[in-house]
């Protein structure tokens, strides 16, 4: 079941010629029999699409191309587009990075939010921010209206682009965007007073944290606040057994979560 955000039949096959490594990564660790029949259809019809795939993440070239091969021999155009579709459903948000400029309109978490939900969390003047996974800059560009400086870290190209290009066109001076994933940030220790992120932290808990907290200062903040969507209960209270609050983080209202950080 796709996330509802876009409608992927409008989106080409060769849109996955714009994903990054890690991500290829990520689609071909999958073992499901299904993804496996629909990306050996999609592949084979799409040659140029499977090159790319094999030399942009040459350690799942082998296993892209075991899949190639035992896929069935599809040559009408309805199977093989309904192939197509099917992969481009599972990986919808992957999808919807390839047209960031769509990201602010099609997601309730990104358009129903209001950045005073942020300002709320901690004091962000005169503030060294990063924001990890910025993605289309919904918490980056509100910090940067009141901190000192904001770095933006976030591994797809294209959502970079589009951040430097709003910051040119905005006339930014004090944001900077940079390559880099949760658990790999390019930053050294201690460097920022707020680390924070909204859709990011929950492959790798423990290591994702982690990384959080070594490039934040002590005394600073880790937020996580990543918007709501129409579902969302203001009254829901967070369990026990909620992964940020076992660690120690503050639950509070709208999904945002904090911690601040001794060392």
């Amino acid at each position: 079941m796709g996330l509802g955000w876009i409608n992927v039949e409008e989106y080409d096959f060769n849109c996955l010629l714009l994903m990054e490594r890690f991500q290829i990564q990520m689609m071909f660790s999958r073992n499901d029999e299904e993804f496996k029949r629909n990306i050996g259809i999609a592949l084979n019809a799409n040659p140029a699409v499977k090159w790319y795939l094999t030399r942009r993440c040459p350690e799942r070239a082998s296993v892209i191309e075991e899949i190639s091969a035992n896929a069935p021999d599809a040559k009408a155009q309805d199977e093989i587009r309904q192939a197509e579709v099917r992969i481009l459903a599972g990986a919808e948000d992957w999808v919807l990075y390839t047209t960031p400029e769509k990201m602010d309109a099609s997601c309730d978490w990104i358009h129903k939010w209001d950045k005073s939900q942020l300002f709320e969390l901690a004091d962000f003047s005169g503030k060294t921010v990063l924001d990890v996974g910025s993605g289309s800059g919904r918490l980056a560009f509100a910090a940067a209206e009141i901190a000192q400086e904001v770095y933006a870290s976030e591994p797809v190209g294209t959502l970079r682009e589009y951040l430097r290009g709003k910051i040119k066109h905005e006339g930014i001076t004090n944001m900077r965007v940079v390559d880099g994933l949760v658990t790999e940030l390019p930053f050294s220790d201690s460097m920022f007073d707020i680390v924070m992120s909204g859709h990011v932290v929950g492959d790798f808990w423990d290591e994702e944290i982690a990384e959080l907290t070594r490039v934040c200062k002590s005394g600073g903040w880790l937020l996580d606040c990543p918007g709501y969507d129409a579902d969302y209960d203001e009254g829901e209270e967070k369990a026990e057994d909620d992964e940020l609050v076992k660690r120690g983080w503050e639950a509070l209202s709208y999904d945002r979560y904090r911690k601040q950080i001794f060392k």
